[in-house]
């Protein structure tokens, strides 16, 4: 599930003429990158959840499918209300199926050294976790917390307390069982107080793949990922 619904108000004006999931950063639209992630990592459908410029978020995938058939979009409509993380995925579980999911937000970019998205997948284990995480450097990462999100001891996630420092940050990906959202609330919702009610049973895990991450949640987050992608292009180029 691909996790396209918000307003992004903090890449705005950005997002005065179209979904946060439509802006380019290095000429390609945000969606786009991780679309392309997943296609490239083996999944063949992904469900997309739309609100805010659904109309135009819509034709653009449409016209996306006629060159990048894979992977196969379905649209989860939120239309009439955004849902939030938790709500959007519980909303969609009609389309999503029993099995474990991926689920993506947007609005992460990131220069890899081998495939994140398949390191989170070979340390995917349901007997062990419900929700499996990727994560990465607080330090090396751009555009994210300051202070961290996790600690991640033998692959088991533990999030920090009020007034720590955590030395990763989750970076907008992970995979999980649907069910973990289906004794939601009606509406909207988010997913993080169900990953720390499973992190007390240890039941959430992580991944921190070699890499830098860019978080583009406003227009100055933007130009640095641009700037950062182009130097790495450069780079390869030379």
């Amino acid at each position: 599930m691909v996790l396209a619904a918000g307003l992004g108000t903090r890449m705005r004006p950005l997002t005065d003429d179209r979904p946060k999931a439509l802006v380019e950063v290095g000429g390609k639209a945000l969606i786009d990158h991780m679309l392309d992630r997943l296609a490239a990592a083996g999944v063949e459908t992904a469900v997309v959840n739309v609100h805010y410029f659904a109309d135009r978020l819509e034709q653009h995938l449409v016209r996306r499918a006629e060159t990048h058939p894979l992977p196969h979009i379905v649209i989860s409509d939120e239309r009439p209300q955004a849902l939030e993380t938790g709500g959007g995925v519980k909303h969609a579980l009609p389309l999503l199926g029993d099995a474990p999911i991926w689920v993506a937000n947007i609005d992460s970019v990131w220069i890899e050294d081998a495939s994140a998205i398949e390191a989170v997948a070979r340390a995917w284990d349901p007997a062990r976790m419900d929700v499996c995480l990727m994560l990465a450097s607080t330090t090396e990462s751009l555009g994210f917390h300051d202070t961290g999100d996790v600690f991640l001891g033998d692959g088991v996630v533990r999030f920090k307390d009020p007034g720590e420092t955590a030395p990763l940050v989750y970076v907008g990906v992970h995979i999980c069982k649907p069910q973990v959202v289906a004794d939601g609330p009606e509406g909207p919702f988010s997913l993080l107080p169900i990953w720390k009610a499973l992190a007390k049973d240890h039941r959430v895990h992580g991944v921190a793949p070699q890499g830098v991450w860019m978080h583009v949640g406003d227009p100055g987050a933007r130009d640095v990922a641009e700037a950062r992608l182009a130097k790495h292009s450069e780079v390869g180029r030379s």
